[in-house]
């Protein structure tokens, strides 16, 4: 696969790969020491090739699915999944020799819906941890509350607000194509973002429309994931910034379970003021 065709990523990206990283390791070992849990598996719902290049170092590094097969003790299941067909490839060659790892080259909707939820089941007593990293306003709220529904499934997200501010979260939202607002629409699952993420401002000839900063945002993203989605624990986002610090996106974390959140706290914290590298 030809360099041009792997992710260049930044310092913070590289710092999310630690995150998740270390909490998977962290997660393999609870989930491998209580008896009642049959399987367990892992789920890269925007996986890429596997492997990135340092835009720091221009060195290839690992991703999040090499990561995730070299943590022990090993998960039952892989799940990687990518619609571009170059990185589907690049992950089969990546993972030929791990009988338990599965690759889709499909879109995360219907490869979850259809193939890999159903084998997450609580009544199961199956488990899983899902990392959904998109580059976009991705992935649909559908989904999100599916997984929060479930209760045996625990997610690293990521909130594109960059992507919502350059393209829906305007300063004049009656300006925004409906076409963006139905993205939006879609990944926050309704159109109430278009209230609460607003406020009025009154002055001498009425009302002027202020959306929030970028933290209110996510703090209302999170309270989405805790009430409406179902997900108990919620910890405070990690926001992920480019090289200027401004913040590309928030890396959330989201679980059934209090252990989870509990120990994503604790590395949020660790790493949350790390410089710009």
């Amino acid at each position: 696969m030809s360099p041009a065709n792997h992710d260049r990523v930044g310092y913070w990206s590289e710092i999310k790969l630690e995150i998740v990283k270390k909490y998977a390791s962290a997660y393999s070992n609870i989930m491998s020491n209580q008896p009642l849990i049959k399987r367990y598996l892992y789920i890269d719902a925007f996986a890429g090739s596997g492997t990135h290049i340092s835009k720091r170092t221009g060195n290839f590094i690992p991703g999040s699915p090499l990561n995730a097969l070299e943590v022990q003790p090993p998960f039952h299941e892989y799940h990687f999944i990518d619609l571009d067909g170059d990185k589907a490839k690049s992950l089969r060659q990546l993972a030929k020799d791990e009988p338990r790892a599965h690759v889709y080259e499909a879109d995360c909707h219907t490869a979850l819906f259809e193939h890999i939820l159903p084998r997450c089941r609580y009544g199961d007593f199956h488990r899983a941890l899902c990392v959904l990293d998109p580059y976009d306003l991705n992935p649909s709220w559908e989904i999100v509350k599916k997984i929060g529904q479930m209760q045996s499934v625990e997610i690293f997200l990521n909130f594109m607000i960059m992507d919502a501010n350059m393209n829906v979260l305007w300063k004049n939202p009656e300006r925004v194509s409906p076409e963006q607002q139905a993205r939006m629409d879609r990944f926050w699952g309704d159109n109430s973002w278009r209230e609460s993420l607003y406020r009025k401002q009154p002055h001498l000839f009425g009302f002027e429309e202020l959306k929030q900063d970028n933290d209110a945002v996510a703090e209302a993203y999170r309270a989405r994931l805790n009430v409406e989605a179902g997900f108990a624990y919620v910890p405070s986002p990690m926001p992920m910034r480019n090289s200027n610090g401004a913040v590309i996106y928030y890396l959330f974390f989201a679980s059934p379970n209090s252990t989870g959140g509990k120990i994503v706290s604790e590395i949020f914290e660790k790493y949350r003021n790390r410089g710009a590298g």
